[in-house]
């Protein structure tokens, strides 16, 4: 870096301002009023730096007085190509060791969006922003930019993810309707679960395991009853014979093989925690509410009985001599409400299985029985709106598993011009490969053989301020 007294300041400030005309002119600008001759590449460089200092200090003011952050950020999809966005409104609305969350709102659209900060090490690529940066879902959370800030420390950086705002979550609504001794309509838990298992299946079919689904992580609109999956700062790819570490997840709703420790687990451990808030819903508060990491295997055993020995060998081998006391299951009805649909009761006792691999895939979860009334024609919200698109499913979708389209996609939604339906394309080009390729399977898309292939106001606030990032080494 050049000393202070390379640059001659002596000219207005106003002639230094962040150019936003002739780039070129400016970068001559520096190097003829040096006071000793710099290189193309040394006035390259202290141009960069003037319009860094200049862009902190910018300050401009919208139509309505306030204050406007202007920052160079990049698209969260696409290339790389930096773009000059401009902020205001900006607030804090949750806080925890990540690091801050705040709303603001873009000039040039108006959208308000949420602002994720988190404090970068220089020694790793954010294992957030990479997920993040190859999500496009209608249930997951949409990363529209991010960028870089300094901190009030030397050499201190902050990532900044761009993410669309949505108000509520499902945690927020659980608990509006249990302070009101209510429970949450049937319809409702349909509607979520339903959206969850297929943000689920997507981010599975890629290898990613989010390790922290929770209701706070599941931001809901309530206007369109859109439900969202958010917060990617646990979320890992995992690759076969890797190991992780197994103190992830929040308690309530961690599986049971990472409270024995395992660290070559799924991602079936986000189907065990799907199930624990489908149980949650149906409730009205968490099944296994443990106090400590063996409480909430004590939680666990109080309802589905006491392990067996082979299941703790698919769990974690090395516990299966371990003396565990033996209780009987109980039964499922006598755990749920009265009233409670048998579909339902039926779902959660498919999810939450002490044997990873018997666990239902999303997609299969989706298929269920229980969302049935999901796919009738003129099934509509309580409030009599229609429902949200549910049935969109994309190329990438449909070749998951292609056995399961037939029952995913209502008859009612496939074209009748008598061209062939989405569903039929997708299972024909997946017979055609198998065709192709003998010894393989029709369903190599599951979510399984990815893993073994690959490795609010403050919805985001409520979901982020609880989560901490975990360490951005492998073992993580």
């Amino acid at each position: 870096m050049a000393p202070a007294s390379v640059l001659d300041w002596s000219e207005p400030r106003q002639q230094w301002r962040y150019p936003k005309g002739n780039n070129t002119r400016m970068r001559q600008q520096v190097k003829t009023q040096s006071t000793i001759e710099l290189n193309e590449k040394e006035a390259d460089t202290a141009y960069k730096k003037i319009c860094k200092f200049l862009r902190r200090l910018k300050s401009k003011k919208c139509k309505d007085g306030s204050k406007v952050t202007t920052v160079v950020a990049t698209p969260g999809a696409g290339p790389d190509r930096p773009q000059e966005i401009a902020y205001t409104d900006t607030k804090v609305i949750g806080n925890g060791s990540f690091g801050v969350v705040y709303q603001a709102k873009l000039c040039e659209t108006n959208e308000t969006v949420a602002i994720k900060k988190v404090l970068q090490d220089k020694r790793f690529k954010n294992r957030e922003l990479q997920i993040m940066r190859r999500l496009e879902h209608c249930n997951i959370v949409k990363l529209k930019y991010f960028f870089y800030s300094s901190g009030d420390k030397k050499d201190e950086v902050y990532l900044n993810l761009v993410l669309e705002y949505i108000p509520e979550t499902v945690y927020k609504v659980a608990r509006h309707y249990s302070k009101s001794k209510q429970t949450i309509p049937i319809s409702f838990i349909k509607l979520y679960m339903y959206q969850l298992f297929r943000s689920l299946a997507f981010i599975h079919s890629l290898g990613i395991c989010h390790r922290d689904i929770k209701p706070q992580n599941l931001l809901l609109d309530p206007e369109t009853g859109i439900l969202k999956l958010c917060d990617f700062g646990s979320a890992k790819h995992l690759v076969k014979g890797e190991p992780n570490v197994s103190y992830i997840c929040s308690r309530y709703y961690r599986a049971p093989e990472l409270i024995f420790g395992a660290i070559d687990y799924t991602t079936k451990i986000d189907v065990w925690s799907a199930g624990c808030v489908l149980a949650e819903l149906l409730l009205g508060q968490p099944i296994f509410p443990g106090d400590s990491g063996v409480d909430q295997l004590v939680e666990i055993i109080k309802v589905l009985g006491t392990p067996t020995r082979d299941q703790i060998r698919e769990m974690n081998p090395n516990y299966t001599e371990f003396k565990f006391p033996q209780i009987k299951s109980h039964p499922w009805q006598k755990v749920f409400r009265a009233r409670t649909p048998h579909e339902a009761m039926e779902l959660v006792a498919r999810l939450l299985e002490y044997t990873p691999s018997l666990r239902m895939t999303p997609l299969e979860a989706c298929a269920h029985s229980f969302f049935k009334e999901l796919r009738e024609q003129g099934t509509r919200l309580p409030n009599g709106r229609e429902l949200p698109p549910l049935f969109n499913f994309t190329d990438h979708e449909l070749r998951i598993q292609p056995s399961l389209n037939s029952q995913l996609i209502p008859k009612y939604t496939q074209p009748s011009d008598g061209s062939q339906p989405a569903v039929a394309a997708a299972d024909g080009a997946n017979q055609a490969s198998a065709a192709a390729q003998p010894g393989t399977q029709a369903t190599s898309g599951t979510a399984e053989s990815s893993d073994a292939q690959q490795s609010n106001p403050a919805g985001q606030a409520n979901a982020a301020a609880q989560n901490a990032d975990p360490s951005q080494s492998s073992m993580a």
